[in-house]
């Protein structure tokens, strides 16, 4: 059972920060220039979750959750190695 767990692990790549920060910097010029923006919550290295804030017009726009899986997590699975999923931040 444990060579399984290491094995599942292994082929897990993390994600790398400082190109999740870089690729996030590049989308959040095309939100700035709407009003928007989107910060960095969480990264979940061992599940490939990123965790990301919508902020400014970006957070009450209609279109936010479409924008979030179909463009940002998009970009960023496509250029992020390990990235699996995008997530909006939870408001309390």
């Amino acid at each position: 059972m444990a060579e399984m767990d290491a094995a599942s692990s292994a082929g897990k790549q993390k994600i790398n920060r400082e190109l999740l920060d870089a690729t996030l910097n590049v989308i959040r010029q095309s939100l700035q220039a709407d009003g928007g923006d989107v910060v960095l919550v969480s990264c979940d290295d061992e599940n490939g979750i990123v965790t990301l804030e919508m902020q400014g017009a970006c957070a009450g726009c209609s279109l936010a959750s479409y924008d979030m899986s179909e463009g940002i997590e998009r970009i960023l699975r496509e250029h992020v190695p390990g990235v699996q999923k995008v997530q909006p931040a939870m408001a309390w």
